[in-house]
């Protein structure tokens, strides 16, 4: 445990010494202050017009209205940006040529693996932290219900988890960060769409592009849905981007 911390301590250092990780949650503010600015005029116009007619006025709310949209929009930001911050943590190892040092320190492959993870699972929680701003500014001047807020905060961090053991994943087996951020963004788009396969399939294979589909999972959490499954299917994909890159990493070192 205590290397794992020092890898992490190692990796953040580098996050916040450097403009990486003050551009990366810049861009990532101000494109979801764009989005939250937008659907609160959207959401306060259409809540002025249901609130002429009594039956339209009981069907407002705030959650589905504004936080559900909300939390879609910030899930593709993340596509966009996580795949920017995990691009250099193997590559530019192998870049710079401190991978065999890394690999022949006393610290074991899967510590230097998780240290990296949560190094960057830290700086994903800050990014999170500072879009709370905006719904503690909702619930000051509106009534949203606390508890599908919560599930939709959970859900994007349970899918930033999957998105960043992925990205390692790509990271570790190429020296080229630009390469890595795009096979990373390429993959994870593509587990994103999955489901629009799904309405063509029937049956079994229906049901199975709707599973591994992130979007499927994410969108119950939205609604402040709690379902074991789907926080079972982002841990075991997390899991299996973590499993890839401690796999790719040993059969590199065995050559």
């Amino acid at each position: 445990m205590k290397n794992l911390w020092i890898v992490a301590k190692k990796e953040l250092r580098t996050y916040f010494t450097s403009p990486i990780a003050y551009v990366i949650m810049t861009v990532f503010m101000v494109l979801v202050g764009f989005f939250f600015y937008s659907l609160v005029y959207w959401f306060n116009a259409q809540a002025m017009q249901m609130a002429q007619n009594q039956y339209y006025a009981n069907q407002i709310n705030i959650n589905q209205m504004l936080f559900s949209p909300l939390f879609h929009n910030i899930s593709i930001i993340l596509l966009l940006m996580l795949p920017l911050l995990t691009m250099r943590l193997f590559a530019e190892e192998k870049k710079i040529g401190t991978e065999e040092l890394l690999y022949t320190s006393p610290i074991s492959v899967s510590e230097i693996i998780l240290g990296k993870f949560l190094a960057s699972l830290l700086v994903l929680l800050a990014m999170l932290s500072l879009t709370a701003l905006l719904s503690i500014f909702t619930f000051l001047y509106g009534k949203p219900e606390l508890a599908p807020v919560l599930m939709g905060y959970l859900g994007l961090f349970l899918l930033g988890a999957a998105f960043i053991a992925i990205g390692l994943f790509f990271s570790s087996v190429t020296d080229n960060q630009i390469v890595a951020a795009v096979l990373t963004f390429g993959a994870l788009l593509l587990f994103w769409i999955i489901s629009w396969a799904s309405n063509a399939a029937t049956g079994f294979w229906k049901d199975v592009l709707n599973y591994i589909s992130f979007f499927q999972h994410f969108d119950n959490m939205t609604q402040g849905i709690l379902d074991t499954t789907d926080v079972v299917y982002y841990l075991s994909f997390a899991f299996f981007g973590l499993f890839l890159t401690h796999t790719a990493i040993q059969s590199r070192r065995w050559r």
